[in-house]
């Protein structure tokens, strides 16, 4: 069996028993970096061996995990944090499963962009969630003007280094509207700021963004 585990956003406290329990019994467990995930295991006095698995090497871990999987062995995917395969790698180790008639299952738990969401208080009834933006300019306005009449909020992940540029290029193409940045989210210093997309930019010229963001913008 296959358990994709969620793991927590930032409060090692948001992870659920079942996870718990995955990540102990299991024969191996995949993780994005591996020292990320050493410390959570370390949290829970947890010995069970690790192996790296990130968008570099994915295709080979692929192969890899499925060997196992058809030996008998049960094996465990994590993220750095949340859910595997949203944003993160996954995506095709599931896809193989399903190819090859191999059991898996999902554990739910901790998302970054449903918690920026429920925090957000943007519309929560129907929504898109795009991730990453891509890194150039011209692309990333190119995506954003197809997204232009979508009615429903607009949810995307960003690096601290890209925040103010993908918001610069988020209010030439979207125009000037209600926008929300979450960062830290369950951490000491979470934060969720909430204005228009210019307010943010002024703030973000004098507080330099630092962590991870998710950037909520309302629909059209």
């Amino acid at each position: 069996m296959l358990y994709v585990c969620a793991t927590p956003i930032g409060n090692l406290e948001d992870i659920t028993l079942r996870v718990i329990r995955a990540l102990s019994e299991v024969d191996i467990v995949f993780a994005e970096d591996t020292r990320h995930t050493l410390k959570l295991l370390n949290h829970l006095e947890i010995k069970t061996k690790l192996c790296s698995y990130h968008r570099h090497n994915c295709a080979q871990r692929d192969e890899y995990a499925i060997s196992l999987l058809k030996e008998g062995k049960n094996v465990a995917l994590v993220s750095d944090a949340g859910m595997p395969a949203i944003s993160d790698p996954g995506v095709q180790l599931i896809k193989r499963c399903i190819e090859n008639s191999l059991e898996f299952t999902i554990l739910p738990g901790a998302t970054a962009f449903v918690t920026a969401l429920v925090a957000s208080g943007l519309p929560t009834d129907n929504f898109t969630f795009i991730g990453f933006l891509p890194v150039k300019s011209g692309k990333r306005k190119k995506m954003l003007n197809n997204l232009q009449l979508l009615p429903h909020t607009l949810i995307f992940y960003e690096s601290p280094h890209r925040v103010t540029k993908m918001l610069t290029d988020a209010k030439e193409v979207l125009g000037d509207r209600n926008c929300v940045a979450a960062r830290e989210l369950t951490k000491k210093f979470e934060e969720v700021l909430r204005g228009k997309i210019s307010e943010l930019l002024i703030h973000f010229s004098s507080h330099p963004p630092r962590g991870e963001f998710v950037i909520l913008i309302e629909g059209a």
